[in-house]
Parts: structure tokens; sequence; C-alpha cells
């Protein structure tokens, strides 16, 4: 049986398994939310394809994404990845994912846990949009103008209104799968069916 997809993800496999399994499924665990938060700042300005493919490069040389971890690099750990030809190696996204980690502890050590902090950006629940083209889907939305806002007085670097919902997005705080996309439905009830 042929699925329907959002278009965006085309035929590439990677991306298609990306769509299927991830991206607005939403998001329950701290590690995951400073991973993607981490990936969207580094896809500024590039396709989301060049971070994805650069995903495991990035899970190593930022130890897993552990906020803990990453906030605690130096300036040898900012050598260590100017040099690490499997990231984006620009110097303003790597120093703003260790000073990322730092405002992200922070906001666990103010309210328990990101987690619960982002998703009281939507009132505990995804918003459920009903796009049936692409040219619906917003780059950017009120909303995520005020969560870019508080991210930034946080200490939050590449965190602009479209990168944010973007993180939206991916996270499922969001569902702008489009109607005709298989995967609407399915996130809204947990997200899981899709298994292989």
């Amino acid at each position: 049986m042929i699925k329907t997809r959002c278009p965006w993800c085309g035929d590439d496999a990677l991306y298609q398994r990306y769509h299927d399994h991830e991206w607005g499924k939403p998001v329950h665990d701290d590690q995951t939310w400073f991973e993607f938060l981490s990936l969207e700042g580094a896809q500024a300005g590039l396709s989301w394809i060049t971070i994805l493919r650069k995903r495991e490069a990035y899970r190593a040389a930022f130890a897993g994404f552990d906020p803990a971890l990453v906030a605690q690099f130096g300036q040898r750990d900012v050598n260590r990845l100017m040099a690490d030809k499997g990231i984006v190696r620009n110097r303003l996204k790597i120093l703003s994912a260790i000073t990322n980690a730092r405002a992200f502890l922070e906001i666990q050590s103010q309210f328990g846990s990101f987690n619960d902090w982002s998703w009281g950006w939507v009132g505990g629940q995804p918003i459920v949009n009903h796009f049936e083209h692409m040219h619906q889907v917003p780059a950017f939305t009120p909303l995520s103008e005020a969560f870019s806002r508080d991210l930034k007085k946080r200490g939050f670097k590449f965190v602009g209104p479209t990168i944010v919902y973007a993180h939206m997005q991916a996270t499922g705080m969001v569902n702008d799968h489009l109607m005709s996309c298989y995967r609407w439905s399915e996130v809204q009830q947990g997200g899981n069916f899709d298994s292989k």
C-alpha cells in the first residue's frame, strides 16, 4: 500500500524515515528536546536534510546531546568541534549550542524540566492544524514569535521565530502534517503506529 506523505520529504529514504517516525511526534524527553533545539540552530540557513545527514556526527561531537555535558564544554572543545568535518563548522553555531546548553539547564532548574516548560506554551497539548496544501503552512506564528522572544531573553541563541516554529513542528508541539498525510491522524494518537 502506497503511503501519502507530506511532499517536503520527497523520495529521500532518510527524509522519509524522519517524517514517518519523528517529525510531529510529541517529544517528552529533555535530552531529545535539547537535540532538536541544537540541530534546528545548526540548520539555520541550510536545508534540514543536510543536518539530518550529519546527525550521527553531531551526536558524537556533542556528547549525545546531554545538556549537562555540553554546558561544560570549553575552548578545547570548541577547537575540536571546529576541526570536526562531520558537523557544520560554524563558530557562532558551535558556541550557541554551548550557550544554549547552559540556558537549558537554567530552565530545568527553574521549572523542573524543559519538557514541562515547553509544553506549557501550548497548554500541554499539541496544536492541531488542518492544512491541505504546503503553501498554507506558515514559516512562523505569533506564538513562535513569543516563544522566540522568551528563549532569547533567557540567553538562547539561534532561536528566531522561524527556527522556533520549525522546532515546534518537529517536536510535536504543532501537528503540521497535511491532512492528506497518513501521519496527520497518527501523531494525534501518540504517533507510534508506523513501526517500520
